[in-house]
């Protein structure tokens, strides 16, 4: 075994999962791969070919691993719930902690034998007073520390990211220079079992049947109109609500048991107050109020924002309004000066 350790990467035959794999090898870790059968699909068996392909030009051992009924469980059957229950999931996070981070570590570890794992997330590893503990990644178009809040201090400490110190242009060099398969692969979708030309909504509408419900103006009671099911909808929507109205309108919340859907203008999407549930913490404050940073979705800048601890919830009053924070998305609390990973949770 290498002196530096045996290491698994989770390979999904793409670019940024590969280059990690090419950097860590290059750095003297024994290497193996392990792709991850999330559904039963032609798409899975291109993607175990690619990342064979990859192994196989890195000279590793590369590994299949048969999760299609843990992911339908612990994703996929979350996804639907969610959705049924007029909450707006976020597979992704619960797939790096049930899946990634979950079976494909426990066998990386139990069968294996390796000492660590990589991905090839943009986020970066640290370890501080005994802590491990994540920072953003050089990439701040690629960072991806939102999605990592839910795991655990054990998870972490097994963990690498080789392409922490990397934008996301440097890494394409990497794999041009030195011909990996992926080099030309574009990015991944986001839900990674709903495929081309299907849609979310299309997936859902074949999972539940429609059922007429109505669309009512928050503000004054009014009946605006009428849709074919509540689940089809989410916070903060504009678009497909087709109502005609003096300004535009977007879904400001939803009665999953009475099949209402509420409308109202943009500026009544903004909220001060966030009320977070199921709290983790990989870097718990000694005092609150706390004074951080915290984001309610992805792809939306960090804003100040003051924690306070509401039994084991944690309530955020952002500085300034948020707009469409949703049920079932996730509340991601920062270091207000350096931007590591505090915590986060399950916004109510």
């Amino acid at each position: 075994m290498s002196s530096k350790g045996k290491v698994a990467v989770a390979l999904s035959g793409g670019i940024d999962s590969s280059v990690a794999a090419l950097l860590l090898k290059q750095q003297g870790y024994e290497v193996v791969g392990i792709t991850a059968k999330m559904v039963c699909d032609q798409n899975f068996e291109e993607v175990a070919q690619n990342a064979k392909n990859v192994a196989d030009k890195l000279g590793i051992e590369h590994y299949v691993l048969d999760l299609s009924d843990v992911f339908k469980e612990k994703v996929i059957d979350y996804f639907e719930d969610m959705y049924k229950n007029a909450k707006t999931p976020n597979p992704c996070i619960v797939c790096n902690k049930t899946i990634k981070w979950g079976a494909i570590l426990d066998y990386a570890i139990n069968e294996l034998k390796v000492d660590y794992m990589a991905t090839g997330h943009y986020a970066k590893v640290t370890k501080e007073d005994g802590k491990t503990l994540l920072y953003p990644a050089r990439d701040e178009q690629k960072d991806q520390l939102y999605y990592l809040f839910d795991l655990s201090q054990e998870q972490l400490s097994k963990t690498l990211f080789p392409l922490s110190g990397l934008i996301k242009n440097q890494v394409k060099i990497i794999a041009f220079e030195n011909d990996l398969p992926s080099k030309s692969s574009k990015e991944s979708q986001d839900i990674c079992f709903i495929k081309k030309p299907m849609t979310t909504k299309k997936y859902i509408l074949d999972m539940v049947e429609p059922q007429k419900g109505d669309f009512i103006l928050q503000k004054t009671g009014k009946k605006l109109g009428e849709h074919e099911g509540f689940y089809q909808y989410t916070i903060g929507q504009r678009k497909g609500i087709g109502i005609a109205y003096a300004e535009p309108l977007y879904v400001l919340s939803i009665d999953a048991e009475k099949n209402i859907v509420y409308l109202g203008t943009e500026k009544e999407l903004f909220r001060q107050k966030v009320l977070l549930e199921n709290i983790n913490w990989q870097d718990e404050p000694t005092s609150f109020p706390l004074e951080c940073s915290a984001k309610i979705r992805y792809n939306m800048p960090a804003k100040k924002a003051l924690a306070i601890k509401r039994g084991d919830k944690v309530e955020l009053t952002f500085f300034e309004p948020v707009s469409a924070p949703a049920s079932g998305q996730a509340g991601v609390i920062y270091h207000l000066r350096d931007g590591h990973l505090l915590g986060g949770g399950w916004i109510v």
